[in-house]
């Protein structure tokens, strides 16, 4: 006996569920890329490897925007599922759920569930990097100060005056 013919397999209505499958594990392969760039450039960061660490940025950089591209595309995926079915374009996927054969509602669920996750995981260690970036652009100019005074960087205020120092924090968020 055949074991494959021994398993009853229930018959996948094909479209439009391969589409969006394929949408949604482009994305989450994104996102994961992400997660494990973050998580070394933490790594780089606490070894101090700075060159290392701005190669990273770079590598975050281009990938967010490639994950971006991936996100939009199921995102206008979602949106022309959803005019198509006679509901709002801006619909999100775990609404539209019940729309789609109760077969692959399992999987769509967990991709949307580990999509979600990971986007989750993303943010934080974003958080995180960014955190220990400013805590170190913080030291820094704080051991220029004390080193060599006269090299203290100086800010101006909207008025053109020279102002106060404005800390690392709005240093970075100056730079995005």
């Amino acid at each position: 006996m055949n074991p494959s013919s021994a398993i009853p397999f229930p018959a996948m209505n094909v479209l439009p569920f391969v589409p969006l499958v394929d949408l949604l594990r482009s994305e989450l392969a994104a996102y994961g890329g992400l997660l494990a760039l973050f998580d070394r450039q933490q790594t780089l960061l606490w070894n101090r490897e700075v060159q290392a660490v701005a190669d990273a940025s770079l590598e975050i950089e281009a990938l967010v925007a490639e994950t971006a591209v991936h996100r939009e595309a199921r995102e206008l995926w979602v949106a022309r599922f959803a005019a198509e079915h006679a509901r709002p374009a801006d619909s999100s996927l775990r609404q539209l759920l019940p729309l789609f054969p109760a077969d692959q509602r399992p999987l769509l669920d967990a991709l949307i569930d580990e999509v979600n996750h990971l986007v989750h995981r993303v943010r934080r260690r974003a958080r995180q990097n960014h955190s220990l970036l400013a805590r170190a652009v913080e030291l820094h100019r704080e051991a220029v100060a004390v080193l060599h005074p006269a090299a203290r960087p100086r800010t101006y205020a909207a008025s053109g005056r020279v102002g106060a120092f404005a800390g690392p924090a709005a240093a970075l968020r100056a730079t995005g």
